[in-house]
């Protein structure tokens, strides 16, 4: 395998799918932007987060062509260039389509998978060790990130499955949010020093002391200090100033970003170029009204999430980043 558990953590970039000008259009067959992509994934690495998952829901695996999503994942290897651990989501409701995409990210010298479970029907949960002991024995020589995403996948995986999924060496890291505190504890009992648990930003305090090794975010990419200053800060054990900074982030509407490819506070706050709306958000933007409300709603957005830039990019430039 590529990646063990003990590298995964710290800030983990959820990418969005960098969309063309043309994106919009039901005709379009080519949408994602593969300069704005790399630009995008390399400043990140250069202002210092320290893995990146592409290609999840926010990222829009769902909702791309089969050559999209070979182009995304080509652009993204080319960008991120080993510089950070790289995890290519390979999710879809096609089980088999797993092994087809699990064969391109290895041919392409992919290192990493994020995989959710199938979602058009909900997976039982007696079958979900059997899909992921198929597949991580199948590419022994990729990692994989468990994608946690309930709402979206229509399963809760329980921890009763843990102690099956902790004997296969190649799953090392999972995105989750879906946890109370007391379901935390007991999870970890069976995870830890086996599966790195990548916690939502907004779970920094107290999941990082209680086992969590990093955070996941969107918001980053409209400026990634104030996620940065809050990592720092729950690393460094200042309860205080991680309290601090979670009440700015959601005084702030932490980014504001729709996770669904609506128009974005990314789209005006100038750290990345994300590009034009796709089908199916596309129509409801068609309407003049409808999008001029969106616009603002995201520049208002846009305007809270850069004072925090401000606020925090002096002192985590000035300190650097906590590492794993």
């Amino acid at each position: 395998m590529s990646y063990t558990h003990e590298e995964l953590g710290g800030v983990c970039a959820m990418s969005p799918a960098f969309a063309s000008a043309d994106a919009g259009s039901m005709t379009a067959t080519h949408t994602i932007d593969v300069d704005n992509l790399a630009d995008g994934l390399d400043r990140a690495i250069r202002d210092g987060i320290h893995m990146i998952a592409c290609l999840g829901t926010f990222g829009q695996v769902w909702n791309l062509l089969w050559e999209e999503w070979q182009d995304a994942v080509v652009a993204s290897i080319q960008s991120v260039n080993k510089r950070v651990p790289l995890m290519l989501g390979v999710t879809t409701a096609n089980p088999r389509e797993i092994t087809r995409r699990m064969q391109f990210v290895r041919e392409q010298g992919g290192e990493g998978v994020l995989l959710g479970l199938p979602y058009y029907d909900p997976l039982p949960v007696r079958d979900i060790p059997t899909m992921y002991r198929e597949v991580a024995e199948l590419f022994p020589d990729i990692s994989i990130m468990i994608y946690h995403n309930p709402p979206n996948h229509r399963v809760h995986i329980p921890v009763s499955v843990f102690p099956e999924l902790v004997k296969l060496p190649n799953i090392v890291a999972m995105k989750d949010s879906h946890r109370t505190p007391s379901e935390f504890i007991r999870l970890h009992e069976v995870i830890d020093g086996h599966i790195a648990h990548i916690s939502n930003t907004f779970q920094i305090y107290p999941y990082l002391e209680m086992g969590a090794a990093g955070i996941w975010n969107h918001s980053l990419w409209s400026g990634p200090w104030p996620v940065l200053a809050a990592w720092n800060a729950a690393k460094a054990g200042d309860v205080a100033k991680t309290k601090a900074v979670m009440h700015d982030m959601q005084a702030a509407g932490g980014g504001a970003e729709s996770r669904y490819g609506e128009i974005t506070t990314h789209a005006y706050a100038g750290y990345i170029k994300i590009g034009e709306v796709r089908p199916p958000f596309a129509w409801g933007m068609r309407d003049p009204e409808a999008r001029a409300q969106a616009e603002a709603k995201a520049k208002k957005g846009a305007d809270k999430w850069l004072q925090l830039c401000e606020k925090y990019r002096p002192e985590v430039e000035a300190s650097g980043v906590a590492p794993i």
